[in-house]
């Protein structure tokens, strides 16, 4: 039972590299009855990635779905049974060439509720220094900018991607930058 409803059937329709779909077989009280389309997700992360003078690492990177180039923050799929804290380790050596001595949770959110069980954690990472890892075959590019232009970008609509939305503004009202 889930929120009134209750679960009479699931089935398994598609299983990816990177997610799962199911089908539930929905009924609430009244008895109406619906199918329900779940992607099943592992879990991410996304970091906050902080330099000196309050400059942020951003990639930019084609992202196929949408059909576009979006800056985002450093981000990535938690390959079980690695932890969330050591996925954002890894990744940010993987994307941004980093590594960071301080790291702290700042949420963690459902990116997706509608239609995903994807959880994702938002670290904020400081004391950087760079690092060596096996880069992604992801075709990226990494830039250095300064949380107030970024901040700028979110509200300009320039930075459209949710995860890098949410890392910036809090990071932006942490570090007491003023909105645009």
């Amino acid at each position: 039972m889930t929120g009134g409803a209750r679960v009479l059937g699931s089935r398994r329709v598609f299983a990816g590299r990177a997610f799962s779909v199911r089908v539930d077989e929905m009924e609430n009280a009244g008895g109406r009855r619906w199918a329900l389309e779940v992607v099943e997700h592992p879990g991410a992360v996304a970091m906050v990635a902080m330099l000196p003078d309050r400059e942020i690492v951003l990639v930019q990177q084609t992202r196929h779905a949408v059909g576009r180039m979006l800056f985002e923050i450093p981000a990535g799929t938690i390959e079980p049974p690695e932890t969330p804290e050591a996925c954002a380790r890894r990744e940010l050596a993987e994307e941004a060439g980093y590594a960071a001595h301080a790291w702290e949770r700042l949420a963690t959110f459902y990116p997706a509720p509608g239609f995903s069980n994807e959880e994702m954690h938002l670290f904020l990472a400081e004391d950087l220094h760079p690092a060596t890892a096996e880069r992604e075959e992801e075709d990226l590019t990494v830039h250095r900018v300064p949380l107030a232009v970024a901040r700028r970008l979110v509200a300009t609509g320039e930075i459209r991607d949710a995860k890098s939305i949410v890392g910036i503004l809090l990071a932006a009202e942490r570090f007491g930058v003023p909105t645009a």
